[in-house]
Order: structure tokens, then C-alpha cells, then sequence
């Protein structure tokens, strides 16, 4: 959530920001910035009003204390200053309410640094390492045709499970996934310094607000019939950045580094005919997330660091990926500044997003009220960063198509065969 104050004195800079993001957000900025003025006008009223009642009360009392009845027309003008106040303190809940729900639907300001573009066609690459793309002197399957070919994957059984756009995985496609999780959640905990936690998979909606799930993207979410009204969380950042909603940290303990392994379940809502076939875009995927709660002063150096965590993972797996810095067009609802990892996928002869790494400054902070007390005793909103570190269905694609051999087989990374077991499939 953006800070009022921010809207009330440089309007300017958010107005800007969305009209840099593409202007889709101009109208309810502009509804916002009228509500809001409507309910500092009402305010300003009932302040004026409520001195005027005091002034008579003073009135009234002086004749009381005198044992006098006061004049009719004083106390009439008192009841009527009252009745006055009674309806504009009730008219001004409904526009603070009005107001309080615009601002949930303003996305985050964007960070000065992002580059101003109209499309993904305009987002920067920063980084490549491809140093281990193979030259394949063959025509590289894809992922789905190599895991239903060793009997890995099973899709037709998934969909008459649960549907369309969901995976089962069999023997050493199993053991592959619980593999690259283990990977992944020891790399980050023993070397990158991240606490593990295991969260809960459903969660309130006020959870879900905290992040910026809801209201926004609530035609993308799972939600859970029944009381009390809850969701199937679409990624761990829900849960693991709301840990200290509605609490005030001590500056000695930021930064705070988590890192979870979750299934995250999301309906694709506007994804129809997109990456129908295989693990890119499923309701049900595994990933491991990372999260950083940080002083505002150190949030940028940590989505540099919290990049390079998610990078060492496609390093140490020895697989091509570039960075790329989002354009303002493309950034995310919730983020100020964001780098996404792709991953080269042969049978596309492309690469494909596995990783979004964001800072969203204190937007989700303001919503969640998360706080800290600085050591001068002032108390501020902490910033919060979320990445994949990774996702765990498009790392296990990844491996099956830039390990595949001429014969079929696929050779397993070296760094992962002490979790497997086993050196191929």
C-alpha cells in the first residue's frame, strides 16, 4: 500500500509511476485522490463542528452553574450541531472505507532505477552465463516427451485425478523432485544464511492482503469452501512475509532471511492456450521461496544478494540462464524493482522464466503493519523482498532438457546425485 502521505503531498510521483506501468491504474488513482479530498473536507467539517459544540457546551454549563435554564435557542443550536456531527462522522467512515479500499488497488511505486518500457519487449538482460549450453547434435526433446518416455511423468493419469494442467510424478521422477528441493532448501540454509521454515499451505484473507494477493488477484486464487474463509496460498511469500503482520521488530534483528518449501496452487486465471503441455504453467507446483525483511536502508544490497542466491542454484546445477532487470511495464503489482532469472530450455530454443526476485520496498509492509523500532527509539515500516529460489517443476524441465543425451537417457547434475541416489535416468 502506498503511503497517503506520499498521495497527499507529491501526487505527482504515483501519478507518474502508473503512467510509466502502462496508465492501467490512472482512473482509480484519480477516483482516490477525489475521495480522499472529499473525506479531508468532511473531516475538516467535523473538526469545525465539533469545536462549535464544545463552545456551546461551555455556554449551556455557565448558566447551569448558575442554576439558570439556559436559552432555548442555545440548546436547540447545540442538538442540531450534534445531529450534524452524528451524520458527517458516519458519512466519514463510508469514505475512509472508500478510501482505504482505492489505496489497496494502487500498485507499488516503481523504484527510480527501473527502466521506463511499454512491454516485456523493453526489459534489460544484466547477466548471461551460458557457459555450459550444450550444441546438441540431435533434435533435444522437450521435457514432457522425455519424462513420459522413462515413465517419470505421468500427465493422463494427473488429469484424470484432478483436471487439466496438473503433473504426477513416478519413481525416479519423484525422488528427481524431492531431490532438487532438499537441494535447494540446504544450499540456501547452510550457505546463504536463510532460516527454514515450513508454513502453513492455507491462510486468511487477510494474509493474502498483507501481500498484495487480494483484492487484486482474487480470480487467480483457490479458495477453500467452508468457515472460516480461507486460501490455498500461490506461493510461500504469503505466509512467510506475513509471519510479523501487526508487530513492531527491533532494528538488531533485521535482516531476517526465510526460505520455505511449499506447493502453491494457482488457477492461471487468463492463461488459456499457454504452455498447456508439460510443468511451465500447472495449479499445483512445488517451489522454494526466499524472503527478506530488511531496514529500508539495506533492501536494495539485499535483492542483489537475494538474486545471487537464486543465480548459485542454476550455477551449481550447471544450467544457462541470463538475468533480466523488468521494465516498469512489466513489473508486478507489488514490486518497486524486480530481476527475473530465465533458464534455456533446447526443444524451445529459448529461455523461460524460473525466478522473479522483487523488493517491494514497505508496500506490503504499510498493508501488513510491520514495523521496527530504530535505535534513536523512531519507528518505521520495514521493507520486504520476495524471490523464487527456485521453482522446482521449471528447475526439474530444465534438467531433463539440457541433460538429455543422444540416446534418451539423462544424466544426472553432479550436484545432485547425493540426493538422488542414483547418476541418470
Amino acid at each position: 500500500m502506498i503511503d497517503i502521505k506520499t498521495l497527499r503531498n507529491s501526487p505527482e510521483v504515483i501519478k507518474k509511476s502508473i503512467t510509466d506501468r502502462g496508465g492501467r491504474y490512472l482512473s482509480a488513482f484519480e477516483d482516490l485522490l477525489e475521495k480522499d479530498r472529499l473525506w479531508r473536507e468532511t473531516l475538516k467539517e467535523v473538526e469545525e463542528l465539533r469545536n462549535k459544540r464544545n463552545e456551546l457546551a461551555k455556554d449551556i454549563s455557565s448558566y447551569k452553574i448558575k442554576k439558570e435554564e439556559p436559552p432555548k435557542e442555545l440548546t436547540e443550536t447545540a442538538k442540531e450541531i450534534k445531529n450534524k456531527i452524528s451524520e458527517k462522522e458516519e458519512s466519514l467512515k463510508v469514505m475512509e472505507a472508500d478510501v482505504n479500499s482505492l489505496l489497496l488497488s494502487i500498485p507499488n511505486i516503481i523504484d527510480l532505477s527501473v527502466p521506463v518500457g511499454k512491454s516485456e519487449e523493453d526489459n534489460k538482460v544484466v547477466y548471461e552465463d551460458i557457459s555450459c549450453k550444450k550444441e546438441f547434435k540431435f533434435k533435444p526433446l522437450t521435457h514432457w516427451e522425455l519424462g513420459e518416455k522413462h515413465k517419470i511423468l505421468d500427465f493422463d493419469t494427473a488429469s484424470k485425478l484432478s483436471g487439466s494442467r496438473f503433473s504426477l510424478l513416478r519413481g525416479k521422477g519423484a525422488k528427481l523432485e524431492r531431490a532438487i528441493i532438499q537441494f535447494m532448501l540446504d544450499l540456501h540454509t547452510e550457505k546463504n544464511g536463510y532460516t527454514e521454515i515450513f508454513p502453513p499451505f492455507l491462510v486468511t484473507r487477510k494474509t493474502m492482503t498483507g501481500t498484495g494477493q487480494l483484492p487484486k488477484f482474487e480470480e487467480d486464487l483457490y479458495k477453500v469452501c467452508g468457515e472460516p474463509e480461507m486460501f490455498l496460498i500461490p506461493t510461500a511469500e504469503v505466509p512467510l512475509t506475513n509471519m510479523y503482520a501487526d508487530s513492531v521488530l527491533t532494528e538488531d534483528m533485521l535482516p531476517m532471511q526465510f526460505t520455505a518449501y511449499t506447493a502453491c496452487f494457482r488457477q492461471e486465471a487468463g492463461s488459456y492456450g499457454k504452455d498447456t503441455k508439460g510443468l511451465i504453467r500447472n495449479h499445483q507446483f512445488n517451489k522454494v521461496e526466499l524472503v527478506w525483511i530488511t531496514a529500508p536502508d539495506y533492501s536494495m544490497k539485499a535483492l542483489e544478494l537475494m538474486r545471487s542466491h537464486a543465480e548459485s542454484v542454476l550455477k551449481l546445477l550447471k544450467i544457462p540462464y541470463r538475468v533480466i532487470e523488468l521494465c516498469s511495464a512489466d513489473l508486478g503489482f507489488a514490486s518497486s524493482k524486480t530481476y527475473d532469472l530465465e533458464v534455456w530450455l533446447p526443444s524451445e530454443n529459448r529461455f523461460r522464466e524460473i525466478s522473479s526476485c522483487s523488493n517491494c520496498k514497505d508496500f506490503q509492509s504499510r498493508r501488513m503493519n510491520t514495523r521496527y523500532k530504530k535505535t534513536d527509539g523512531k519507528i518505521e515500516y520495514v521493507h520486504t523482498l520476495n524471490g523464487s529460489g527456485l521453482a522446482v517443476g521449471r528447475t526439474f524441465a530444465a534438467i531433463l532438457e539440457n541433460y538429455q543425451n543422444e540416446d534418451g537417457s539423462i544424466t544426472i547434475p553432479e550436484a545432485l546425485v547425493k540426493y538422488t541416489g542414483f547418476d541418470k535416468i
